[in-house]
């Protein structure tokens, strides 16, 4: 590794992780009956979901909430937690793949829900869903250089929308079984927030240190799973093949230096059993070391990640050495590691 593949902080830590899970539940099985004529016509089992990506169910916003009370939600939480203020809050990064409109940022709803100072900068950063992870680094290389001593990564996502437009389209174009697996992966999405506070290491002893990790890109592959608020087209095994390949080349290239195999837990982007199983058994980790969300949240974007890191928390001790391990379409791909 070399160049901008590798970053090295010295003076971040997270200070908290907190999820914001929705009220309702969507189970694969209401699913796959609205999808039923489909289902039957091409001969595919009703027990689709779960057979193929082990996803049982995900989280969908109860009428009374919506990604941006989630969010916000979340956010408080995650800010008491780490008793940091709001108006000590320098630098809002919101990294949704969701956004109901092209602009303004979803940030900057969020800025004004949260109450957070003027002096407060505030953007979206999209990367799919590697989204979160970059937006550690990025918060984690502002704190190293001294432009903002604290930050808050948020990231919130709705599936219902996304859910609905595709099963509509599914049942009136009478689709092949290859179109039909091409938006199988929607079908897996789940709703639900995420949110960290990242500040300086040295004013919070108690906080966990981000030490820094690699990138990688392989954007040769940018047309594997392309999205929009109408659906999301993906091509399974091409993404599959070409996301294991970059992050398994990426772990290769940065264990000598790294020594990521003796680190005691590795939380990875939260895409399907097939996928956490092969990226498992390719670099060889022991699955105790591999917790999962997928099976009764789905894939939540970029807040996948947190979300899962959030549930391990309190099984960690201190010392512990936690890999994150994002990958987004695109295709890019992100290990982080913290000193926990």
């Amino acid at each position: 590794m070399h160049g901008n593949n590798t970053a090295r902080f010295a003076h971040a830590a997270m200070l908290s992780v907190t999820s914001g899970l929705p009220g309702a539940v969507t189970t694969s099985a209401q699913l796959q009956e609205d999808l039923a004529e489909v289902l039957d016509r091409l001969r595919l089992p009703r027990t689709l979901l779960e057979r193929v990506a082990g996803v049982k169910e995900r989280r969908t916003w109860a009428p009374d909430e919506d990604m941006y009370s989630g969010t916000i939600e979340a956010a408080n939480r995650a800010l008491e937690q780490a008793d940091v203020e709001p108006g000590q809050i320098d630098l809002l990064i919101n990294t949704s793949v969701s956004r109901p409109h092209l602009e303004p940022s979803v940030a900057a709803r969020l800025h004004h829900g949260l109450g957070l100072p003027s002096s407060a900068l505030n953007f979206d950063v999209t990367n799919a869903c590697l989204g979160f992870v970059n937006g550690m680094s990025l918060a984690a290389s502002m704190i190293e250089t001294g432009q903002i001593r604290h930050a808050l990564v948020v990231a919130g996502e709705n599936a219902a929308d996304v859910h609905a437009a595709t099963i509509e389209r599914l049942l009136t174009t009478e689709p092949s079984r290859d179109e039909l697996m091409q938006e199988f992966a929607t079908l897996t999405l789940g709703s639900g927030a995420a949110a960290t506070v990242i500040g300086p290491a040295g004013d919070h002893p108690g906080g966990h240190r981000l030490l820094g990790g690699v990138t990688r890109a392989a954007t040769q592959f940018h047309d594997l799973c392309v999205g929009s608020a109408d659906g999301m087209f993906t091509d399974a095994a091409g993404l599959l093949r070409g996301g294991l390949d970059l992050v398994v080349s990426a772990w290769h290239e940065a264990e000598p230096e790294w020594r990521w195999s003796q680190a005691d837990r590795f939380v990875t982007h939260q895409v399907s059993r097939a996928h956490t199983d092969a990226i498992t058994e390719a670099i060889d980790l022991d699955p105790v070391k591999v917790p999962t969300t997928y099976a009764t949240l789905g894939n939540v974007g970029p807040a996948s990640l947190p979300i899962t890191l959030a549930a391990e928390q309190d099984s960690l001790e201190p010392g512990d050495r936690v890999v994150l391990m994002g990958v987004g379409s695109g295709l890019n791909t992100a290990l982080m590691e913290i000193t926990w």
